[in-house]
């Protein structure tokens, strides 16, 4: 009997170290695998990686000459030249620059600088500086104004208010009525605003090129994920280009019309600097500009 209970106790003992040895090998199986396989049917945080192509810049140029920041960009009177401009607590100067950042001459204007932050022009070698810069709102003396640089004692004054303001500052979440970027196109300045109050939405107006006051006109609203620092046109009229923080929006369509019908592409400027100023060279190329005097080419 003895001998009986003896042999089961034995063979007990060898199938639980058979177990134990399988268990074993299984776990150093499953801790060997691929962990493409181990995180297989696993929950995990979602992979922000494709939230938008890294944009290729190329560094061209830093600003010279004591030019203390560009804050919007604008072509000069000769190939490779441009203005740029500081913003509110700089000089109203404007400094004619070459795409390696050298200053080449400045034009002081005879007005002031509430908040410049953008610059436009019609290619016939008319300039608009935007002092539309509104960070709380509440400003009443929005202008643009229209001068030739070679004539600098002679600017044209064009105040304007938005339609849809009525409160100054509005409340909060309602506030979205700065603007830091602007185009000319066909006898009109557009104005894209700076959504602060949600980041989401940039509306579009347009005032008329010509000295006067006027109400700006509200023609659409852009759903952009982020505040707009800048807008440019290409000479085609076929591609939109909006400046964000580090981040480019690109709106395509068979004109300007159609282009701010169409669905922002987003492209990130990840680590170029405060991008503000934004300047089509050609139908495919851009020169962008940043608060800290970086200049950039990228190609679309």
């Amino acid at each position: 009997m003895s001998r009986i209970f003896l042999l089961s106790l034995g063979l007990l003992t060898m199938l639980n170290a058979s177990c134990s040895q399988a268990q074993s090998d299984t776990a150093k199986e499953s801790n060997d695998a691929p962990k493409s396989e181990k995180k297989k049917g696993k929950k995990g945080k979602k992979d922000k990686s494709n939230s938008g192509p890294v944009a290729a810049l190329e560094s061209v140029g830093e600003l010279q000459g004591g030019i203390p920041e560009s804050s919007g960009l604008a072509h000069g009177g000769r190939a490779g030249t441009f203005y740029t401009h500081g913003d509110a607590g700089t000089k109203p100067i404007l400094y004619l620059i070459n795409e390696k950042g050298e200053k080449l001459g400045e034009r002081e204007l005879p007005v002031s600088n509430v908040d410049w932050e953008s610059l436009a022009d019609d290619g016939q070698g008319t300039v608009f500086v935007t002092d539309a810069g509104n960070n709380n709102n509440s400003r009443r003396d929005l202008t643009i104004y229209r001068v030739n640089p070679q004539q600098p004692d002679k600017v044209g004054k064009i105040s304007f208010r938005y339609p849809d303001q009525s409160a100054f500052p509005p409340p909060k979440e309602e506030r979205n009525f700065d603007c830091e970027a602007s185009l000319w196109h066909a006898g009109k300045v557009y104005l894209f605003t700076k959504d602060r109050a949600n980041q989401s939405t940039s509306k579009v107006y347009t005032v008329p090129d010509q000295p006067g006051s006027h109400t700006a006109e509200l023609l659409t609203k852009l759903s952009i994920s982020g505040e707009v620092t800048g807008a440019d046109l290409s000479p085609d009229g076929r591609h939109l280009a909006l400046l964000g923080r580090e981040q480019l929006f690109l709106l395509e369509g068979t004109d300007l019309s159609s282009a701010l019908q169409a669905t922002p592409k987003s492209i990130s400027l990840k680590g170029a600097g405060q991008t503000e100023g934004v300047l089509f060279l050609d139908n495919g190329t851009l020169l962008i500009s940043t608060e800290q005097g970086a200049l950039y080419r990228y190609k679309l």
